[in-house]
């Protein structure tokens, strides 16, 4: 879909067209689907993710400004979601689950997260998935909002609510993280 082919259909959306929120989930929704695998770390809770997201977007297309690009303004609309995912993931394990237990079960549960396509070379794409998904979140969410979400420092400063410096400590602490453990992995 070219630019005037989005703003097409997603003035329709505004519209309640049905046919505009389908152009626009064929559209985005595979985009969407691999923010949230990246960022939730399964299949099954990414499908769900987006799944919410696109229930969603009728009440919230209003919100979007067309003077910024859809898929971006779209990609921060999922991140948020996501962000709020894990949160209440986190609260829960807090409550529901002794300490010990938790890290088990976390541990246990984690499956595989999705590839960064664009990003990974081919052959080691296993190990750095790997590597990504045992970052901590808060290295972790940083990486793939601003690598695979394509988002500036300053947008995923307000997504967070961090400032910007902070933002760029996180990226770069991440990506030490990161190289530390395709380093150790290399040794073993």
């Amino acid at each position: 879909m070219d630019v005037t082919e989005v703003a097409a259909a997603v003035d329709r959306a505004r519209g309640g067209d049905r046919e505009g929120l389908a152009e626009l989930y064929q559209t985005f929704g595979p985009r969407v689907l691999g923010l949230c695998r990246h960022l939730l770390g399964s299949a099954a809770a990414a499908e769900d993710a987006r799944s919410e997201v696109f229930a969603r977007l009728p009440r919230a297309i209003d919100r979007y400004d067309a003077t910024l690009p859809f898929d971006r303004w779209l990609l921060s609309v999922t991140s948020h979601h996501c962000l709020d995912v894990l949160r209440r993931r986190r609260l829960e394990s807090r409550l529901f689950l002794p300490e010990s237990e938790e890290a088990q079960a976390l541990a246990a549960g984690a499956p595989e997260a999705s590839p960064l396509t664009a990003v990974l070379l081919r052959e080691g794409q296993d190990r750095v998935r790997a590597a990504l998904t045992s970052l901590p979140d808060r290295y972790r969410i940083v990486l793939v909002l601003r690598y695979y979400g394509d988002l500036g420092y300053e947008e995923i400063a307000t997504q967070l609510g961090l400032t910007r410096n902070h933002v760029a400590i996180l990226i770069f602490r991440g990506k030490q993280a990161l190289r530390r453990l395709l380093s150790e992995h290399e040794r073993a």
